[in-house]
């Protein structure tokens, strides 16, 4: 079965960029990983991400519930597996059902998430994005082993964890963009109650991308390439993975799991954020079929 690796989405420069954002020393040949990150790292007390995890558990004490969040972050990482599979059917046969069927756990935890509260709690309790913000949730991230064990188990690789971190870290004027719900300010042009918290946008709108692949696969198939469909499935084992991430940290919550606080805060930030990037991408490397990557016209 093939390995679908997000490694090409990482540069040298971006690997470089990753390392400089941490206060790292990049090597000679740029090989930038999560576990050489980890080696040079000295961990450091943040109390703002410590207090934030503390504030969050505290909300969410008894709303959640772990068999329900465990049952479908395990179906999840299910679905991260049998991506080659999808990835080998190449275009869905019809509107609706190899994404869509990819998609459905995620829906199932965001319908619980929703129902507690849970991301009204994390509007309340995270700060917006800002540089600052985002290089300390890279930092807490490369120390957190209990998630990066979690990622070994569901299939992702050193440079595809390394890429999720890139993500993260090397992208805070895009995350800057998306503002939580709370914090929209007056007078722009829409109905701000109406507006889902900032996170809940973040999983949903993924979600939405991915179940949307099937129509958008099957009615543009004359333009497809193999290129395009590796992307399609890469972008989608990024959001996946970023979903993962919060699924990870829910999990963490309402089990009283292995995360410090502040890798509770780091967790539940770097879930978010990847989706966020990841959905961005995928409209552009899949969504936005441009005359330069689209299949040759046999009329031409």
């Amino acid at each position: 079965m093939p390995h679908i690796s997000t490694a090409v989405d990482t540069t040298v420069a971006e690997r470089r960029d990753l390392a400089t954002a941490l206060g790292v020393d990049a090597p000679g040949d740029g090989d930038v990983t999560w576990t050489r990150l980890a080696g040079q790292i000295e961990p450091r007390s943040d109390s703002s991400f410590a207090s934030r995890g503390e504030a969050i558990r505290a909300d969410l004490k008894g709303r959640l519930d772990p068999t329900v969040l465990e049952r479908e972050r395990e179906n999840v990482a299910e679905q991260i597996d049998r991506l080659p599979d999808v990835r080998a059917v190449g275009v869905p046969d019809e509107p609706h059902g190899l994404y869509t069927a990819v998609a459905e756990p995620g829906w199932r935890l965001y319908d619980h998430l929703v129902d507690v509260g849970f991301f009204e709690s994390l509007d309340e309790n995270l700060p917006r994005f800002t540089a600052e913000h985002i290089e300390e949730t890279a930092r807490e991230l490369v120390l957190a082993e209990p998630l990066s064990s979690a990622l070994d188990d569901v299939g992702f690789d050193e440079s595809e964890k390394t890429a999720l971190l890139i993500d993260v870290a090397n992208n805070d004027e895009r995350l800057a963009r998306w503002v939580p719900s709370n914090q929209i300010p007056g007078g722009v042009e829409f109905d701000t109650e109406n507006v889902p918290p900032l996170h809940r946008r973040a999983m949903g709108g993924a979600l939405l991308w991915i179940r949307g692949l099937d129509r958008h696969l099957w009615q543009n198939e004359v333009l497809l390439t193999d290129a395009l469909l590796d992307d399609a499935v890469r972008d989608v084992k990024a959001m996946l993975g970023g979903l993962f991430v919060s699924a990870t940290a829910a999990c963490d919550l309402a089990a009283d799991g292995r995360f410090t606080d502040e890798q509770l805060t780091a967790a539940l930030t770097a879930g978010t954020a990847v989706q966020i990037v990841s959905q961005e991408d995928i409209l552009h490397d899949v969504f936005y079929i441009m005359d330069d990557v689209r299949a040759p016209s046999e009329l031409r």
